[in-house]
């Protein structure tokens, strides 16, 4: 098991990365070492070509309450670095929600307790979000006279009605899961939301990776495209696929009525 900075454990089994938020006496807060850790922790799952999906969660009674601001602000020099360099696509705070995002295998967030700020941010930077029934929500950056800059504008217009968004937002009041499925800010509610992610990303990773991979790609980049740039996507992406061995031994594994036994990513 790699432990992160001591904030964020990864474990490897049978082609899945299991990602854990580990600092359950601060109900998983954000400090500058756990940012640093979830963003190294995407990035060595990211050359792991064997894996297939990943699990996120939280231990202890949240998954996570948002910023550690406490902590983060007795840190300005750092805080100030995280947000340089200016010219990257995103600085410490937006990567450590997005990079999730931007992984080629399937991340499935497991949300409980409290998914508060940062949190919630860190949640809608993975593909399925899986919450029990309990769990509260809120975008509460404006409590402290910000904005949720941690990637929200981008998974919010994907997400959200514009209005919706902002009533959020602006108000950051809290809600519960039922709210949060209403709205499709969660996949789904479960009372067991850790065993059916574990179902979830068993399921996902019977599947050619390369399949995989290619439908969140193409489905993240032609969200807001043109048709006709849709359209040349996919049938690249058709073609990249049809060349490839993986896609062979799904057909085959099909007529011959058998499990297919697939090549890394």
């Amino acid at each position: 098991m790699a432990n992160l900075k001591n904030r964020v454990t990864i474990e490897y089994h049978d082609q899945l990365a299991l990602v854990r938020l580990n600092r359950p006496d601060k109900m998983n807060g954000l400090d500058l070492d756990m940012m640093q850790a979830l963003v190294q922790a995407a990035g060595a799952i990211r050359r792991q070509h064997d894996i297939r999906a990943v699990i996120l969660q939280g231990e202890g009674e949240a998954f996570c309450a948002g910023l550690d601001f406490a902590s983060v602000l007795k840190k300005p020099a750092s805080v100030l670095s995280g947000f340089l360099p200016w010219w990257r696509k995103g600085n410490l705070f937006q990567r450590m929600c997005l990079d999730w995002r931007d992984l080629p295998m399937p991340v499935i967030a497991v949300i409980h307790g409290y998914c508060f700020g940062g949190g919630l941010q860190l949640a809608l930077g993975c593909d399925f979000r899986i919450s029990e029934p309990g769990c509260q929500f809120s975008i509460m950056e404006i409590k402290w006279g910000l904005v949720p800059d941690m990637g929200a504008t981008v998974v919010l217009r994907d997400l959200l009605p514009l209005d919706t968004a902002m009533e959020l937002t602006m108000t950051g009041r809290k809600f519960d899961a039922a709210e949060a499925l209403e709205l499709n800010l969660i996949s789904r509610i479960d009372p067991q939301p850790a065993e059916a992610a574990l179902t979830l990303a068993r399921e996902l990773a019977g599947h050619s990776p390369h399949a995989i991979a290619a439908i969140k790609k193409l489905l993240k980049n032609t969200r807001h495209g043109s048709e006709r740039g849709a359209l040349r996507r996919e049938r690249l992406a058709q073609l990249k696929l049809l060349l490839g061995s993986n896609q062979r031994e799904a057909m085959r594994a099909r007529l011959e009525k058998r499990e297919p036994v697939f090549r890394p990513r």
